[in-house]
């Protein structure tokens, strides 16, 4: 008997034309992962009627829904039509800003191992979390929202186009600016990119026929050595910053700017007799200047 593994586990993907819809004969590309749990979830609708038995004698299905997450490891061109997705924008002349026109993917997981082969449509990009840290490569989740899930016998596109394969990006490589200048004592960063995507219903319809993206909120935290009061000040001053993160690898470097700041929190907590660090939660506003929150270059090297 065999059973279904990770480690003969793909998934593909393409770009819709019309929401909710494959496109015929579709030429695939594959999404470098290190985890997925993209699925299919119904709610349940359970009759409220009082028995003399006491028991529940009717519970039916209700509305479907797609979500998931897709964990990776960022690398330099292997996820520029997700980036892409998640800012509801495109790629102009190496630069993507915030946008409001949304694309929607059809997302395939491939079970090879036992033939099985789960076609998820009408997913788009609800958000992305990167994680920075010392010693480790850079790491990150997309967040997903869907339309409808289907199982087959076949794979849409037994030959996918390749992802970039370029190695994965570390902490080791890049910089961090903060206020304009280089900061050394940051200990983690956490940014995380929310469109607040929201399913719409109607009657007579058990699928979503749309996705409603809400605000573009972007939020995130720095931890940092305690070094001086300067980064402590500004957040009792409530005094607007920058954010540049720089992220360099094989291929190229990607910098994610956030050209204006507030942090919205400093916490100095003593957990022992090691190092004291500060943790500033931060969010990102709308800069006039660059016209977004936040502005994504990628560099090829």
């Amino acid at each position: 008997m065999t059973f279904a593994t990770g480690a003969q586990h793909g998934l593909t993907y393409i770009t819709e034309s019309v929401f909710g819809t494959t496109p015929a004969s579709p030429e695939m590309t594959s999404c470098r992962h290190t985890a997925c749990s993209l699925g299919l979830s119904k709610t349940t609708l359970e009759t409220a009627e009082i028995r003399s038995d006491r028991q529940i004698a009717h519970l039916l299905h209700g509305q479907k829904t797609v979500s998931g997450n897709i964990d990776m490891e960022l690398s330099y061109g292997a996820f520029d039509d997700l980036l892409a997705g998640l800012m509801q924008s495109s790629w102009s002349s190496d630069v993507l800003k915030a946008g409001a026109t949304q694309p929607s993917f059809t997302f395939e997981r491939g079970f090879s191992d036992i033939a099985q082969y789960q076609v998820l449509t009408g997913c788009v990009i609800d958000r992305l979390r990167l994680n920075v840290r010392p010693d480790r490569l850079i790491s990150g989740t997309f967040g997903l929202v869907g339309k409808s899930s289907a199982i087959n016998s076949s794979s849409l596109d037994a030959s996918p186009t390749a992802a970039a394969a370029n190695d994965p990006m570390d902490s080791f490589s890049g910089s961090l600016e903060e206020g304009g200048s280089s900061i050394a004592i940051v200990v983690g960063l956490e940014l995380n990119i929310d469109n607040g995507l929201e399913q719409a219903f109607v009657i007579g319809e058990d699928e979503a026929t749309s996705l409603l993206a809400g605000q573009s909120r972007i939020t995130g935290e720095i931890t940092t050595y305690f070094e001086d009061a300067a980064l402590l000040n500004k957040f009792a001053a409530r005094t607007e910053s920058s954010l540049t993160l720089t992220c360099s690898g094989a291929g190229g470097s990607l910098e994610f700017d956030l050209p204006r700041i507030v942090y919205t929190g400093a916490e100095i907590p003593t957990l022992g007799a090691g190092p004291i660090t500060l943790s500033l939660p931060f969010s990102a506003l709308y800069d006039e200047t660059e016209a977004t929150n936040l502005k994504i270059t990628r560099t090829a090297a």
